[in-house]
């Protein structure tokens, strides 16, 4: 009887051998090819080790709710972050700029996107403004090689990424009684364009829309940063931005007269002030404490 049974089992497990390979390609789904011997759209490769997800699944994790009566002192900063510097080269990493994530995700409706006339969140745009804040109508003249006829056309030119030189950055420094810390609240950032005559000469700033920060934290969760060095990082953009992993300078504080900078001072006297600016939060809160 044990003989019959061992028999019957190594037939089974000879059978099972064979057949796995059988069964394992039959249960196995194949690439579908187009007519060019191309994979069809989502059945492509991947293009690296392992299918990155953890970015894409990223959540946030919500601001601490804060009573007002626990915010004793709090000061008000405009700066600026300038993507030609070295530590903003991220900025502008070609396959993904950050204003290509946030222009893309107001014209998707991701996120609202508000007015470039101030910066109080007040006026909010429609995706068809948005895409006319960010084209210009430029016109060309074409002969028609027949009749020899001026035709006149007006084409739609897109903005280059490229040409996004600087950020501004609207944030709230306060001090927090509860926990007895110092803390920023990052609250708008805004694309700038630099505009010029034909000549390419300087002419003024020129401001695309306003997005209120808050509300894009979850968008630039899911975005990956470029991170020098460590192609695995799984830094995202809204941990650049939390981190304060950028250089700036300060333009303007909160003031009676609502001036910013260079409305009184100009050269070096601007960058000084600045980091006089920077230095008094600083001092502020070391100047709390006993030691």
């Amino acid at each position: 009887m044990k003989m019959a049974l061992k028999t019957l089992f190594l037939s089974l497990l000879f059978m099972g051998v064979l057949l796995s390979p059988v069964m394992l390609s039959a249960q196995t789904p194949e690439s579908t090819l187009t007519e060019s011997g191309a994979p069809e759209d989502g059945d492509h490769p991947i293009d690296g080790i392992v299918e990155k997800k953890l970015t894409v699944e990223h959540r946030v994790l919500p601001y601490d709710d804060i009573r007002e009566i626990d915010v004793f002192w709090e000061k008000r900063i405009w700066r600026v972050i300038d993507v030609r510097e070295k530590m903003n080269k991220h900025f502008i990493f070609p396959e993904r700029p950050l204003f290509k994530i946030l222009l893309d995700a107001a014209i998707n409706g991701d996120i609202t996107v508000y007015s470039p006339e101030d910066d109080k969140f007040l006026h909010p745009l429609t995706s068809d403004e948005v895409a006319a804040q960010v084209s210009y109508m430029d016109t060309t003249i074409t002969f028609d090689p027949e009749t020899y006829e001026e035709i006149v056309e007006v084409v739609r030119n897109e903005i280059n990424p490229e040409d996004i030189k600087r950020f501004r950055v609207k944030e709230d420094w306060f001090f927090d009684r509860e926990t007895s810390t110092l803390q920023v609240r990052i609250l708008g950032i805004a694309p700038i364009q630099d505009v010029t005559d034909d000549d390419g000469n300087f002419l003024y700033e020129k401001v695309m829309f306003w997005v209120y920060y808050p509300d894009a934290r979850e968008v630039l969760a899911r975005e990956k940063a470029y991170v020098e060095g460590n192609d695995a990082s799984l830094t995202s953009w809204e941990d650049i931005m939390e981190m304060r992993y950028f250089s700036s300078y300060i333009y303007k504080e909160s003031n009676v007269y609502d001036r910013r900078l260079k409305d009184y001072l100009s050269g070096v006297d601007l960058l000084l002030e600045s980091e006089r600016i920077k230095q008094s939060i600083f001092n502020f809160e070391q100047d709390l404490w006993s030691y």
